[in-house]
């Protein structure tokens, strides 16, 4: 009678608990082997566009690399001004010719890692960064067809709003990533 006593307390404080937190249902794991970017790195990332497009305007070729912590500290500017973005805590790296975006979805109680890996090329007709994505791992949240349209329009926004208004006249040419930068190319129209 005793231990079906404790049993029932401790499922009691078990389900208690469970209503102060959500629940973690697992998705990919974060890497391990990167620096926490901050609200600096995003500033030198618009710095580095703007520099780099003064530079072009001299020269006619414009060059900017692009580091992890940049884009990743860019992702969650852009995601902190939105009401209800549909994911945090996003963390990028650039490898092996991919972009792969870290994020966590919460889902009413439960939250999950998920993992977005994309090719990143440049679209011929517009000069403007391609972002397809290659695959998408949510852990075991299936993925609606709403967030996958959010998290591209993140994405789209980042690479093509950073460029904004200075990037009027420029035409990219390439883009390559490897060892956690990502190099992008192009010409003052």
């Amino acid at each position: 009678m005793k231990t079906k006593v404790q049993f029932h307390l401790f499922l009691t404080v078990l389900v208690i608990s469970s209503f102060a937190c959500s629940i973690s249902v697992g998705g990919p794991e974060y890497p391990t082997d990167v620096a926490p970017a901050s609200p600096a790195d995003a500033q030198s990332l618009k710095d580095i566009i703007q520099q780099a497009m003064v530079t072009g305007a001299e020269t006619g070729v414009i060059t900017l690399q692009v580091t992890e912590a940049q884009l990743t500290a860019f992702i969650a500017d852009q995601l902190a001004q939105q009401v209800n973005p549909p994911f945090t805590e996003p963390q990028i790296l650039l490898r092996n010719g991919q972009m792969q975006l870290y994020g966590k979805i919460d889902r009413g109680w439960f939250t999950a890692n998920m993992l977005i890996t994309m090719n990143v090329t440049v679209d011929p007709a517009t000069g403007k960064p391609s972002i397809q994505i290659a695959s998408a791992d949510f852990g075991p949240i299936p993925a609606p067809e709403s967030l996958n349209t959010a998290i591209s329009k993140v994405i789209d926004e980042t690479f093509t709003g950073s460029f904004g208004p200075v990037a009027v006249g420029f035409r990219l040419e390439t883009i390559s990533i490897a060892d956690g930068i990502m190099t992008l190319t192009g010409r003052i129209k």
